[in-house]
């Protein structure tokens, strides 16, 4: 979600393997390099 909208709309495996968005992909570096 960014600003109230749906940034993506796929199943977890997808999302987490090839993410679409900018957004989601600055997400999971930051909480997948941890």
């Amino acid at each position: 979600m960014a600003d109230g909208a749906v940034v993506e709309d796929t199943d977890p495996e997808t999302f987490f393997k090839s993410p679409k968005s900018e957004r989601a992909k600055d997400f999971l570096g930051k909480i997948l390099g941890h």
